[in-house]
């Protein structure tokens, strides 16, 4: 499924202006026993990576497959690679999601975080990044990207080095004809996270203004400790979207926060996740879910 002109263009119009969020299903190696003992999958229940990426598979397919999982309240999906190259019901996710669902699919394409300096975490090399992005448009039809580093602390030489690495791989996004999502996240246990953001909303309108016209991207942030902080990046020209990540808060906590922030939706991952088990029947996990996909896509409104 080639990326195709008019879809990518429906596709930009539902991300800019529909109500709803983006769920964030993009646990990776790292976080991934962790996800699945969330779910209440234990470590002694697959043997080796392959099955436990099965499992995390067979779970997204069931978030994925839900009766409440479509257009009219997940605008995006944001997926890791193994989960674009797997497939649902006999169909490539990615195609999946767009055409059975009506949700635009994104890709996760970090590899990580390196070691704490001026009080943020970089992301580490990508090795094959243009690869990558080249086989995620033209073979699978994805839209976007999602890429995370975190900041720690209100160094403002850290922040601005931060911001400028999301904006140089940005870059490379846009030039293979998808949106972005930068994600430099702030710790929500940062004892200065409120200036940290600060420094950091001045630091992406900087960079904002280098774009030119057509290169358009999204930003996820943690839900600001000043409510509207953000505001003036969402009505940036340059700025299709700026979605809200968890952070760790608790559901009720995030959307409670959330819900204080006008110009933002959430793109949720653990919070969307929270209380589902592998153990539920279909019924009650379609239950728990359709309520979570509420709770978050009234907040977003």
């Amino acid at each position: 499924m080639a990326q195709d002109k008019a879809v990518f263009e429906k596709q930009k119009e539902q991300m800019a202006g529909g109500k709803g969020f983006i769920a964030a299903l993009d646990q990776s190696g790292g976080s991934t026993p962790k996800a699945l003992r969330q779910y209440g999958v234990e470590e002694d229940e697959y043997n080796g990576e392959e099955e436990m990426f099965g499992e995390i598979h067979k779970m997204r397919t069931r978030i994925i497959t839900a009766p409440d999982f479509t257009s009219d309240k997940v605008l995006g999906a944001i997926l890791f690679e193994r989960t674009m190259r797997g497939e649902i019901e006999g169909i490539p996710t990615a195609q999946y999601l767009w055409e059975k669902r009506g949700v635009v699919p994104f890709l996760k394409i970090d590899k990580g975080l390196e070691e704490q300096a001026s009080g943020v975490q970089m992301m580490k090399p990508m090795p094959g990044l243009e690869a990558l992005l080249d086989e995620a448009a033209q073979d699978f039809g994805i839209f976007g990207t999602k890429e995370r580093s975190v900041i720690h602390e209100a160094d403002a030489e850290g922040i601005k080095q931060i911001v400028a690495q999301q904006f140089e791989v940005g870059r490379k996004v846009i030039a293979a004809g998808m949106v972005p999502i930068l994600e430099p996240e702030v710790s929500i246990h940062s004892e200065s996270k409120d200036e940290a953001e600060k420094m950091l909303e001045e630091a992406l309108r900087v960079q904002l203004d280098t774009l030119a016209e057509g290169e358009d991207i999204m930003i996820k942030l943690t839900i600001p400790s000043t409510p509207g902080l953000y505001d003036g990046l969402a009505d940036h020209p340059r700025v299709v979207r700026v979605v809200a990540l968890s952070g760790g808060y608790s559901t009720d906590e995030a959307c409670e926060r959330l819900s204080k922030n006008h110009k933002m939706i959430a793109s949720f991952s653990r919070a969307l996740a929270e209380g589902l088990s592998k153990k539920q029947s279909d019924e009650e996990f379609n239950a728990l879910l359709g309520s979570s996909i509420d709770k978050i896509y009234q907040a977003s409104l």
